[in-house]
C-alpha cells in the first residue's frame, strides 16, 4: 500500500516507550474535537451521539472523581456489566489516573468474582445495576482490599445503604470539584505512566485450572494494534459495533488498541438482546466475533433456506452453488472467468446481497474471527455470500493477536501469517512460540506459571502445529487435546467439533476419540431450530430434555453426523453418539466465558456417558446437577439414548 493510499486510512503514529493509551486518548480528543463522533448509544430506540470532546470530559470527570476517592498510581479498578459508553470511560478513566484496568465478564458466579477480586487486589469495583452491586455485596467481606463499589444505573438500588457503594454520577461530581480545585491535575496524571508500564490486568478464560491474570503494558496494546493497522488499515470514517464483552482481548483489540489509534466510531446497541439488530442499523466497517458468534449467522440463514418457498430455496441453492465455486477460485488463487464472474453478479443482486445486509454485514471491509477453531464449512459459507472473511491467532497473553489471514491469500485450513514485527517459530516438539513488542510482561503473582509460558521472550502457546510451504500458520489444536486414532495417527477433535456445528441443528458437540477403539460424540442440540423443525413436522415436547430425546430429533442428528463421516478418513468416523439432555453452559463449568470447552472437565462430568458409549447398550441413566448464575442448583434425572451411525461400522 502506498503512503498516499494509507493517508485515506489513518496517520500512523509513532510508539514510543513514553506512550500510553491515556497520552494518545488526550492528543486524538483534542484532534478530533467536537466535529466528529466518538461514540454512539442506542437509548430507547434511538442512536446518541457522543463526541471526542465529550468523550474526553467524561472520562476527566470519572478519573478525577477516582483519585477524590482515594485511587492512586497502580491501583486495581473491577469493572463489569454491558458494554456501553459508561464502560470504556470508566476503563480509560483508570488509566488515566494511573490505574489498571480489570474487566469482569457479566455473567460470572460468585466464585469467579470473588476469586478475581481478591486475588488482583482490587481496590474499586465499578458496577453497571444492582445485579452487578449484589455480586460485589456478596463478596466484599472476603475481599479485604476492596473498598469501594461504584454503581451507574440506578434501578432496584433505592435503598441500598451501604457506606461502601457510590454513583457513578456522583463520584464524577466529585471530579468536577477537583478540577476546579486544581485544574492541571488530570494532564498531570496523563504524564506520569510510561509505555512499560501495567495498564490492563486480563484473566484468561482457565479451561484447564484457576484463572491466570495477564499483565498487559501500554506498550503491549499499542504495538499490536499498530501491526493489525498495518495489514488491514482502518479509516477513521469507519463504524465498529462493540457488542462482545470487554473481558474479552479481542473486544479490547479493537475498542481501544485500534480504536485510538484510528479514531474510528465505536457503537454500543441498546441491549445485548438487541446486538443483532443494531449491528444491521449501523452496518460496521470491520468486525471481529469468535467463531460461535459466525456459526450462530450461517444457523440463522439455513433456518431461513429452511423456511422459504420453494422458489426462493431453488434460488438460494443455484446462487451458493456460484458462491462456493468462485470463493474456491480465490482461495486456490485462480482466476475467474467471465462468465463466471457474470454468474456471480446475478448472484450478488439475488442471493447474497440481502443476506450480507440482513446479517449486518453489507459494509464489512475486514472480518476476522479468533478465540477457537472455526469449521471450513463457515469459511467457505461465508466467503461464498462475499464476506471478506479472515481467520485470526493469538491469545490474551500477546494482547489479541499474532497471525492473521491477508487478502487475497486466505487459505480456509489455516490461520495466515505473523504480523508485522512477530515472529513465530515450531519447536522440535511442534509448539508454537512466538515473539514480539506485544508479548505480555507475566501473569500476576503467579512467577512459576510465567516461567513456564515466557522464555527468553518467547511466548509458549501450549498449542500444536506447523508452517506449510507458504509460510501459512496451521493450528493443530491444543496440545493436550490432540486426539491419537485407532490407526496411531494424531487428529484434533475441534475439527470435528466444528464440522458438525456446521449443522443448523447441532450448537456444540464433544467429540472423544484418543487411543480408543473408535470416535464417539455427544451433542448438545440447537433448541430453537430443533424446536422449529419439530413443530413443522407435528412432533410434540414441553422441555429441551425431551426434544433432545426424541426419536425423530435422533434421526436429524444422525444424518448431520453422517454427512460429516462421510468426507473423513475410516478412524476418524463418528461411530456412535448422544443427544445430552442439555446445552453446555458456563455456570456448570463446562464452557470459559469466552465459550470454550473445558474438554478435561466435560469430559469427566459425563464419564459415564462417554463409557456407555463404548458398550453395545442403547440407552444409560443420567443423575446430575445443573447451577444457575444466582447460585441455585437444579437435580436432573433422566435416561440418554445411545444410537448407532448407521454409515461405517466399529472398528
Amino acid at each position: 500500500m502506498s503512503a498516499e493510499d494509507k493517508q485515506v486510512f489513518y496517520e500512523e503514529i509513532e510508539i514510543t516507550d513514553d506512550l500510553t493509551l491515556p497520552k494518545l486518548f488526550v492528543r486524538q480528543c483534542r484532534k478530533f474535537g467536537s466535529e466528529k463522533v466518538a461514540m454512539r448509544e442506542k437509548e430507547f430506540g434511538i442512536w446518541r451521539p457522543i463526541t471526542w470532546t465529550q468523550y474526553l470530559e467524561n472520562v476527566k470527570h470519572i478519573t478525577l472523581g477516582l483519585i477524590s476517592i482515594g485511587m492512586v498510581p497502580g491501583d486495581k479498578v473491577i469493572m463489569i456489566g454491558d458494554n456501553r459508553p459508561q464502560a470504556l470511560w470508566t476503563e480509560m478513566a483508570a488509566m488515566c489516573g494511573g490505574g489498571v484496568g480489570v474487566w469482569l465478564f457479566q455473567d460470572c458466579l460468585m466464585d469467579e468474582v470473588k476469586y478475581i477480586v481478591d486475588h488482583s487486589d482490587s481496590k474499586f469495583y465499578v458496577a453497571e445495576g444492582q445485579e452487578e452491586v449484589d455480586k460485589a455485596l456478596s463478596i466484599k467481606d472476603e475481599c479485604p482490599k476492596l473498598e469501594k463499589i461504584i454503581w451507574d444505573d440506578p434501578k432496584g438500588l433505592r435503598h441500598y445503604d451501604d457506606p461502601m457503594l457510590i454513583s457513578l454520577k456522583e463520584v464524577m461530581r466529585l471530579g468536577r470539584e477537583k478540577e476546579k480545585e486544581d485544574p492541571g491535575l488530570f494532564e498531570r496524571m496523563v504524564g506520569l505512566p510510561t509505555g512499560k508500564d501495567v495498564c490492563l490486568l486480563f484473566y484468561t478464560s482457565g479451561t484447564t485450572s484457576v484463572p491466570k491474570g495477564v499483565l498487559l503494558t501500554h506498550y503491549n496494546m499499542l504495538t499490536m494494534g499498530q501491526n493489525l493497522m498495518k495489514v488491514d488499515p482502518c479509516k477513521p470514517t469507519d463504524d465498529f459495533v462493540s457488542y462482545l464483552p470487554f473481558a474479552w482481548i479481542g473486544e479490547q483489540m479493537m475498542s481501544i488498541s485500534c480504536g485510538l489509534q484510528v479514531g474510528f466510531t465505536i457503537n454500543f446497541p441498546e441491549e445485548p438482546e438487541t446486538a443483532q439488530e443494531n449491528v444491521r442499523e449501523i452496518g460496521p466497517h470491520v468486525m471481529f466475533a469468535p467463531p460461535r458468534l459466525y456459526e450462530q449467522y450461517t444457523r440463522t440463514v439455513q433456518v431461513k433456506h429452511l423456511d422459504a418457498s420453494w422458489l426462493k430455496r431453488k434460488i438460494f441453492e443455484w446462487s451458493m452453488k456460484i458462491g462456493y465455486h468462485t470463493a474456491e477460485l480465490k482461495f486456490e488463487k485462480k482466476p475467474v472467468p467471465a462468465h463466471w464472474q457474470l454468474l456471480r453478479w446475478l448472484g450478488e443482486q439475488a442471493c447474497y446481497k440481502k443476506i450480507r445486509d440482513h446479517l449486518g454485514l453489507s459494509k464489512v471491509r475486514h472480518a476476522y474471527t479468533g478465540g477457537a477453531a472455526m469449521g471450513p464449512d463457515h469459511f467457505r459459507f461465508f466467503h461464498a455470500i462475499g464476506v471478506n472473511l479472515k481467520q485470526i491467532y493469538g491469545s490474551t497473553e500477546i494482547s489479541g493477536i499474532s497471525v492473521v489471514h491477508r487478502d487475497n491469500d486466505i487459505k480456509f485450513d489455516t490461520v495466515g501469517t505473523p504480523l508485522p514485527g512477530t515472529e513465530v517459530q515450531i519447536t522440535e516438539t511442534d509448539e508454537i512460540i512466538s515473539k514480539s513488542s506485544s508479548v505480555f510482561m507475566g501473569y500476576y503473582k503467579m512467577p512459576e506459571e510465567t516461567e513456564k509460558t515466557l522464555r527468553d521472550g518467547w511466548l509458549y502457546s501450549g498449542d500444536t502445529g506447523f508452517m506449510d510451504e507458504d509460510g501459512h500458520l496451521v493450528v493443530f489444536d491444543r496440545t493436550k487435546d490432540i486426539m491419537i486414532l485407532n490407526d496411531g495417527r494424531k487428529f484434533a477433535p475441534q475439527f470435528l467439533e466444528a464440522r458438525l456445528k456446521f449443522s443448523p441443528y447441532i450448537k456444540d458437540a464433544l467429540v472423544v476419540g484418543h487411543e480408543k477403539p473408535y470416535v464417539i460424540a455427544i451433542v448438545c442440540i440447537d433448541y430453537n431450530t430443533v424446536g422449529k423443525w419439530a413443530e413443522d413436522h407435528g412432533i410434540n415436547y414441553t422441555s429441551y430434555t425431551e426434544l433432545a430425546q426424541d426419536s425423530h430429533t435422533y434421526g436429524l442428528v444422525e444424518s448431520a453426523v453422517a454427512e460429516v463421516n462421510r468426507t473423513l478418513p475410516e478412524p476418524a468416523k463418528i461411530i456412535r453418539f448422544a443427544n445430552l439432555f442439555k446445552e453446555f453452559d458456563a455456570d456448570d463449568d463446562e464452557l470459559t466465558r469466552t465459550r470454550k470447552i473445558r474438554r478435561a472437565f466435560v469430559e469427566n462430568r459425563y464419564q459415564d456417558i462417554i463409557k456407555a458409549l463404548y458398550t453395545d447398550i442403547d440407552m444409560v441413566h443420567i443423575e446430575t446437577a445443573i447451577t444457575y448464575e444466582d447460585g441455585r442448583e437444579v437435580q436432573i434425572k433422566t435416561d440418554l439414548k445411545l444410537k448407532d451411525v448407521s454409515q461405517g461400522g466399529k472398528k
